[in-house]
């Protein structure tokens, strides 16, 4: 089958991007695979594809790991999403909303970048230590559309990000299905680094939009940081994450950063 598609990245995160729009399209978990697959397809994190609403949004997105599996939300996957989205709109719209099994998202756009309207995060779980790989690490976890464990590091370069994310991603207190596992540096308060590994990619990726959004409220809960945090990532970018302390969880959580395209073509698969 030959296909049409595009490639973007948000941050380092990059993605196909695929029109399904006719409904027409339908690809297995290998196929999916072998689009992510750097040596033998097109080479990227997840595939996102483009989908009718059911309700009232503009869209529909659907996301895929690099394993062919789907996944509920990715942060600079939905940035990309809305960017394309946009694109699918002759770009004549200032915002678009989509659908997502995490809850509807909500974009706008501002200059390069784009602002994600996330989901309420749920699920917190008070930190608490566990083995990883022979390292005792405090654990934080929380849902930001996907689950995410933080553990906050005094020395970010020094961390085995493959081999404690791994640990993280399948340890016993997070099955069955496990989690993504980000590792945090506090630079200064509101001032954050971080390194991720990415469920359903296995490995560590050049950034984490979720992730990056569970590091920076971790970062609030504990300790005291005020809205906005900023977050740069494996790849070089800062983003911004916005919210609302109401009690002891946040709402209107927002998520800025850039989407870019890459380029476009057409593959066999």
């Amino acid at each position: 089958m030959e296909m049409d598609f595009w490639k973007m990245n948000g941050a380092g995160n990059d993605f196909v991007m695929l029109d399904n729009r006719q409904g027409l399209l339908s690809l297995s978990r290998e196929q999916i695979a072998r689009l992510c697959d750097r040596n033998r397809g097109v080479g990227a994190d997840g595939v996102l594809v483009v989908e009718t609403a059911v309700a009232a949004a503009d869209f529909r997105m659907r996301y895929y790991n690099a394993d062919g599996g789907e996944a509920e939300m990715c942060g600079n996957g939905a940035r990309c999403f809305a960017r394309f989205s946009h694109r699918l709109l002759n770009n004549e719209a200032d915002s678009i909303s989509f659908e997502t099994p995490a809850g509807e998202i909500h974009a706008r756009f501002e200059g390069e970048n784009v602002c994600l309207q996330m989901s309420d995060p749920h699920s917190w779980q008070d930190p608490r230590p566990l083995d990883l790989a022979g390292q005792i690490r405090s654990v934080h976890f929380v849902n930001t559309g996907v689950p995410h464990a933080v553990v906050f590091v005094d020395d970010l370069d020094a961390v085995d990000v493959l081999k404690e994310g791994a640990a993280t991603r399948y340890h016993v207190a997070f099955a069955p299905k496990g989690t993504n596992a980000n590792f945090v540096q506090v630079e200064k308060s509101g001032d954050l680094a971080i390194r991720t590994y990415e469920r359903g990619v296995e490995g560590e990726t050049l950034a984490c939009g979720t992730g990056v959004v569970a590091a920076a409220l971790a970062h609030a809960k504990t300790h005291g940081a005020s809205s906005p945090v900023q977050v740069r990532v494996r790849g070089g970018d800062s983003l911004q994450v916005t919210f609302q302390t109401v009690d002891a969880d946040f709402r209107e959580v927002t998520l800025t950063g850039p989407a870019d395209f890459v380029f476009q073509g057409r593959i066999i698969i």
